[in-house]
């Protein structure tokens, strides 16, 4: 039979051709050898404390910027031991002003500036992306941080907010957090996706529910987190002005890395319109600025500094009349916390400063997105 015949001189002349010669192991180009693999993480790891903190240091301080920020984020990944010197090394956003790591995301921002950021909305897929500004130029992208899609679920609207900029699935490890619209749209429900502190329990209801199941994993809450609320003011009359709006949070603390500092339950800003600033306490309370009547532009005006090009009545600025981070726990009604503002067709300026994390700025102004005819 020549089929068999040919098969069996073929694996005669195979084997006659290996004798001699040692199997080895396929070489990879993106790792070095199997033998050296053990000695050079132990090498690495096994680094004098002393020595690796003053590395980390020095990249800490010489690559500030991106893309060159990368670079911090790569030595928090060599193993634990540089993550844990990492961590300690790199200040929060709130001292430095610089944003490294996600949970940055959820921390205050810089106490003495404002961190400025923009936003870029995809109006087909009702996709909004959060960059943080390299450059003073409007029209570069920058660094991504945060991204946001809007969702209609029978009469109301929720923006799911997410660190990756095409998974916006609740139970996804990148979700952040949510906004959630009342039937009007005028009053918004910020949520977070971990507990705001110690012994957090989650919100009641469908509303606040990330999982069709009670609980997927220990590891992960079954449900979010309300930390804050925005409102927006009836204007019934239809009186000549820009919309006014009050936001009630809790603010995190710039000591703390797992989020906020107060572990009080967020009160409805409706209710706080009506009701005295002491009700709040715990809260930090915000409004937009007042702007002023131009007579000669015809036009009610704020100054943004030159951040804002494009007159809207989606543009606000926020003052605190309560903000925790004080020592008095009294909000400074000239300084402007938060800024929003057109500069394009689907492009937007966001500045934040402390106590706001860039997690609830980007929320804060998700809630301007959209018509509002009771409050315009």
């Amino acid at each position: 039979m020549p089929l068999s015949r040919s098969l069996l001189s073929r694996r005669f002349s195979i084997s006659s051709r290996d004798q001699g010669h040692t199997p080895t192991e396929p070489e990879s180009p993106m790792l070095p050898p199997s033998s050296n693999i053990t000695g050079s993480s132990s090498s690495w790891s096994a680094m004098l404390p002393e020595l690796l903190r003053e590395i980390i240091r020095r990249v800490e301080d010489t690559e500030d910027h991106w893309p060159l920020r990368r670079n911090v984020v790569t030595c928090a990944c060599v193993s634990k031991k540089w993550r844990e010197i990492t961590q300690d090394i790199v200040r929060s956003p709130s001292n430095s002003g610089k944003i490294t790591f996600p949970s940055c995301l959820k921390l205050p921002g810089p106490q003495d500036f404002s961190n400025q950021c923009l936003i870029k909305r995809n109006k087909r897929t009702s996709t909004f992306y959060l960059y943080l500004s390299l450059t003073p130029s409007f029209t570069d992208k920058g660094k991504f941080l945060l991204a946001a899609r809007r969702f209609r679920t029978g009469a109301y609207t929720e923006y799911i907010i997410s660190l990756d900029d095409d998974d916006f699935s609740q139970a996804s490890n990148a979700y952040v957090g949510k906004l959630r619209s009342d039937f009007l749209g005028t009053n918004f429900t910020v949520y977070d996706s971990q507990p705001p502190h110690n012994g957090a329990k989650p919100s009641h209801g469908k509303a606040s529910r990330r999982f069709a199941s009670k609980q997927i994993s220990p590891q992960v809450p079954a449900g979010n987190f309300e930390v804050g609320h925005v409102s927006y003011k009836f204007n019934l009359l239809k009186s000549r002005g820009p919309r006014r709006m009050i936001t009630t949070l809790h603010c995190p603390s710039s000591s703390s890395s797992a989020g906020l500092c107060s572990d009080q339950k967020p009160c409805d800003a409706t209710k706080m319109m009506k009701k005295p600033i002491k009700d709040g306490a715990g809260l930090t309370i915000l409004k937009n600025k007042a702007p002023r009547w131009h007579e000669h532009l015809q036009c009610w005006c704020l100054n943004f500094h030159g951040r804002v090009t494009v007159a809207s009545v989606k543009n606000f600025q926020l003052v605190a009349t309560v903000d925790q981070s004080q020592p008095s726990g009294k909000g400074d009604e000239e300084t402007v916390l938060l800024q929003f503002g057109k500069v394009g067709d689907d492009t937007f300026t966001m500045d934040y400063r402390q106590p706001l994390s860039a997690f609830q700025a980007f929320a804060i102004c998700l809630a301007s997105f959209g018509t509002k005819l009771a409050c315009e």
